[in-house]
């Protein structure tokens, strides 16, 4: 549920201004000449309108926060402002649905959102059980914490957890 008065066509034009005016160095005595290129923001804002399809829950509102753990990591999601209880029940129902589907190897949601080829999606997609994913509801959102003794599976949720950061742009953090 995305508020009207946040459209992300807007946002998408706003964030491709602003690549834009990075790229050409920010002032009109660059020279360079420009080339067409997908740029950082581009995918923020092409992952944030798929993002939109998928999560019932206003980007613009929430923050997703993932932590890399020596044993996987820990994904959080909360609301931007912890008395949103529409906003904080959206990513609790969401994040709990989204650790029964991982815990099964679909990453459907996560492919739809970010693409098939997505840093580390495979391999979590052949999980086969050896993740432990816990879901908990906090005040202002919900955790998952992912616990596996793979190193190439705890390698995998690290680059998951770093594509999740890159495409998100502003709505994430580690």
């Amino acid at each position: 549920m995305n508020r009207s008065d946040h459209p992300r066509p807007h946002r998408a034009l706003l964030l491709a201004a602003v690549a834009v005016a990075a790229l050409n160095g920010g002032c009109a005595g660059n020279s360079a000449p420009s080339t067409p290129t997908t740029t950082t923001s581009d995918r923020q804002a092409d992952v944030a309108e798929r993002g939109a399809s998928v999560m019932p829950f206003d980007l613009e509102r929430t923050t997703h926060r993932f932590t890399r753990t020596d044993t996987g990591g820990v994904q959080t999601v909360v609301a931007d402002d912890p008395r949103d209880s529409s906003q904080i029940t959206l990513v609790q129902q969401h994040l709990s649905a989204e650790v029964e589907r991982f815990r099964r190897g679909d990453f459907s949601d996560p492919a739809r959102i970010h693409g098939t080829e997505m840093p580390g999606l495979a391999t979590l997609r052949a999980h086969g059980g050896r993740i432990t994913i816990r879901y908990e509801a906090i005040p202002d959102g919900a955790r998952a914490t992912y616990t596996t003794d793979d190193a190439g599976l705890r390698d995998a949720l690290h680059h998951w957890f770093d594509a999740q950061v890159s495409d998100h742009g502003p709505h994430a953090t580690r």
